[in-house]
């Protein structure tokens, strides 16, 4: 399975997009336009302009099917694109993924904000959007986990040692930094995290892809 970093909390794996905040996000609109994206799917954790972004626009040049929470989806469809309307604790399949959406503790203008673990060929990726640490997450440790998508820029969502603790509670193979760097604000290190767990660290460059 490939997986691209496309700055912020957007990540791409194989045919699947998260989040896809391109345009304005002035750190890799230099360097790729929406237009340059591929996809199938793409799953929104909820309606921030951070994170909802491009998602229309991708959508309906791919054909794309979008995966939000009930309300996003609804007005995806008004727009006439394709939607797979969620919500917490809800799973269905999409293609060759399974998608569960699960719970995030932030703020959101339409349905509620949410993480998402979604599977595919013996893999288990968990995206948690922008959350807070939350003792529920131990829960997620059910979904044998391989890589954790986790904020750390502080701030907004977690911050380096919450996501720590957060890992300690999914348990995954590996914590893959997301949410930081993208403004002043929510400057973070993601080699801070090796001070604050044992566990396996998968950084990402911005635009990177690697075999996973």
């Amino acid at each position: 399975m490939k997986a691209k970093f496309l700055g912020h909390a957007a990540f791409q794996f194989d045919e699947l997009l998260f989040d896809p905040f391109i345009s304005g996000n002035k750190k890799v609109s230099e360097s790729i336009t929406p237009e340059d994206i591929n996809c199938k799917i793409i799953c929104v954790t909820h309606d921030h302009s951070d994170h909802l972004g491009d998602t229309f626009e991708i959508a309906k040049r791919n054909n794309a099917i979008i995966v939000a929470c009930a309300e996003l989806a609804s007005d995806a469809k008004n727009h006439g694109l394709k939607a797979e309307p969620m919500n917490i604790g809800g799973e269905i399949k999409v293609g060759d993924w399974s998608i569960k959406m699960v719970s995030a503790t932030h703020s959101c203008s339409r349905g509620t904000p949410a993480g998402f673990v979604v599977k595919k060929d013996g893999v288990s990726i968990y995206h948690a959007g922008d959350t807070g640490l939350f003792l529920d997450m131990k829960q997620l440790s059910e979904e044998n986990i391989d890589y954790a998508l986790l904020p750390i820029g502080d701030r907004f969502t977690m911050g380096t040692k919450d996501a720590a603790k957060a890992a300690e509670l999914i348990n995954p193979e590996y914590i893959i930094p997301i949410h930081y760097n993208t403004w002043p604000p929510i400057e973070a290190d993601p080699k801070s995290l090796e001070k604050h767990t044992s566990k396996k660290i998968l950084v990402f460059n911005l635009l990177e892809e690697k075999e996973i």
